[in-house]
This record gives structure tokens, sequence and C-alpha cells, in this order.
């Protein structure tokens, strides 16, 4: 999402124009060059039909986070909506983007958690300031949906233009982000799952500190494939009740301990049920925004619109997912075109 913006003495992130014309400019903003490679550890209860996964974003999570101005409040809550994206996207076969989005009529209007099929995660959210301090004036730890307010929260696999999206939409049910997504699961995709998320700033001993956000996330696969063929319908359920009921032991102190490494932490669950793990998956710090990209967009706006988004003799846009602005000079853009940098 990208928006115009008057210079103001809020934090942004700017760079030195480029030398190359501004549509010709597809490069990466300067964004943290950050890889977890042991992000997302897939992991099943054998012959059971129980699979899971453990999301961790370690560092990940501050250069994500802390990037953006928002209240602490928001952002645990964003934290937890990149944990959940990332741990649902990482189970998908797909090529494209997976995003999850909640939008109401609350203090935080709309949050959005993005990733890639290659582990690529980015966010952003849009509150209203008087209406969150008003409510923060109330409640320290408002809920989040008393952030959220009325309203839905969607799922959404983008494969590219030349494929049609899947979305599923479900209105907004339960006190937490997890609850909503139960809600999500039980009502349009009826699945079975668990999910556990967290998402707090923790202290730099022993660690290097910052936030750090975490997911927990088991689903009930159908009776094939991997589950014992003796195990008939109510020992399944027994063995998913037995999980869960595993599960629920976790601790969101236990689940941010980048000091705990996921196998152990996993045995430490499902050790009376037997648990293997599969191969990590990595996530990293991705952004798809470029100076061409949006002097495409320009390119469809007039004259008379670009003189009014200017502000001392330049048009700047800002990426809301990375907080970066990109300055354009008035001077070299024009109605429908944009000639480039000088």
């Amino acid at each position: 999402m990208l928006r115009t913006v008057a210079r103001s003495g809020r934090r942004a992130y700017v760079a030195a124009m480029s030398e190359t014309p501004a549509f010709l400019d597809g490069g990466r903003p300067p964004v943290p060059d950050i890889v977890v490679p042991r992000g997302v550890t897939p992991f099943f209860l054998p012959r059971q039909p129980v699979r899971g996964r453990l999301i961790r974003l370690g560092k990940l999570a501050d250069a994500l986070l802390s990037r953006h101005d928002n209240a602490p409040v928001v952002t645990r809550l964003a934290g937890q909506a990149l944990a959940l994206a990332a741990g649902l996207a990482t189970a998908l076969k797909f090529r494209g983007s997976f995003s999850l989005q909640a939008k109401g009529d609350g203090p935080l209007r709309q949050l959005l958690a993005d990733c890639t099929d290659t582990g690529e995660l980015r966010f952003y959210a849009r509150s209203d300031a008087d209406r969150l301090a008003a409510l923060l004036a109330q409640d320290a730890h408002p809920s989040a949906d008393r952030l959220l307010g009325a309203g839905y929260l969607a799922f959404t696999v983008d494969q590219g233009p030349d494929l049609n999206r899947h979305q599923g939409i479900v209105t907004i049910e339960g006190a937490s982000l997890a609850e909503m997504a139960l809600h999500y699961f039980r009502t349009s995709e009826q699945l079975r799952y668990f999910v556990h998320l967290a998402c707090e700033h923790v202290a730099g001993e022993p660690g290097p500190g910052g936030w750090q956000a975490g997911a927990l996330i088991l689903e009930k696969i159908a009776g094939a494939g991997g589950v014992d063929p003796l195990l008939d319908e109510a020992a399944q359920e027994d063995a998913w009740i037995t999980a869960t009921t595993l599960a629920a032991t976790l601790t969101d102190a236990e689940l941010l301990d980048e000091s705990l490494p996921p196998e152990r932490l996993l045995y430490r669950l499902f050790h009376s049920a037997g648990v293997t793990t599969d191969r990590a998956r990595a996530l990293s710090y991705g952004c798809r925004c470029s100076r061409a990209r949006l002097a495409g967009i320009l390119e469809g706006f007039s004259p008379d619109d670009l003189d009014h988004m200017t502000v001392d003799g330049d048009i700047i846009m800002t990426c809301e997912f990375c907080n970066f602005d990109f300055r354009f000079p008035r001077s070299v853009v024009s109605g429908r075109s944009v000639i480039g940098d000088q």
C-alpha cells in the first residue's frame, strides 16, 4: 500500500535518489537484509491425525515491527499477525503471496500481514490516533476485538494476474487474533485447528532484546496419508484432543525463548505422543515496492492532481509496508508520464 505524504516530524526512511531514471529503477529500497533460516519448523505426530508448525520470527520481528511508529498494543497484534501469516503461508503449495487482513470500525482500522511462498514478510497497520488514545486511557491492554471493532477477517492467496485469487472472508469473532482465526477455520474452511500466538518486547538479557513474535499451529488432518489405519474416528478424535491439550501447556515465554531450540520445545510439549520435525523453512524481510512501480502509478495522474500532491517541489510517496519515502521532483514528473530523475 502506498500514500502521498507531506513531510512532517514523523519517522520515515529516506535515501538519496538514484541516478537511474525512475521508470527504470526497480531496485529494492534500503531495508534490513535479514533472513531467519529456521523461521518455521514443520512437525507431525507419527501415525496420528496431527501436523503443525512452530514459528519464530527471531530478529526479523524487531526489524519489521520497530520500523513503524505504532502504539505497543498495535505492534503486539501486528507481530502476532506476522507469525500467523508465516505459519499459514508455509503450509500451502502456491506461487505468490498469502495475506491476512483484518478491517474494522475500531481504533485500529486495518491490519494486513503478507507472506510470499519464499517466506518474505511485510505488514502495515492503520490506526485512528485520537480513538486509540481514548481507548488506551480506559484500558491499557485492550483485546484485539476492542482494537478492531466490528468488521471482517480475510485470508487471501494471490498467485498473480494470470490466476484467480482465492479469498475467504468471515466476520470478526473472538477476543484475540487466535480466536478470530479459529472462527475463520470453523466457518469458512470447516477445519480443526489449534492456534497460539505471542508477541512481546523482551529485555536484552541474555539475548539481543527487542520485539519477538511466534506461533504454534496444529491442524487435524484427514484419516489418510500417514495416519494409523487402525485408528477409528473416535481414536483419531482422542489423539487430536490429547495433542491440543498438550499444546495448551505452552507459555508465551517458552514460545519466544530464542535460547530454547525448536526441537527441544516440541519434544517438551509432545514427547508423550511422539513428535517428528520436518525441514525448516526460512523467513526474511520482504517488500516489493520500487521507484519503477511508483513511476507507473504516477503516470496515471493528471498534471493538476500531481500539483496537489506536490510539497516544497517534491511528490513524496510512502510505502506503508516498509515505511520508506520515495521522492519525485515535480519538475521531472509530467501528467500521465514520469520523465525520470535529474
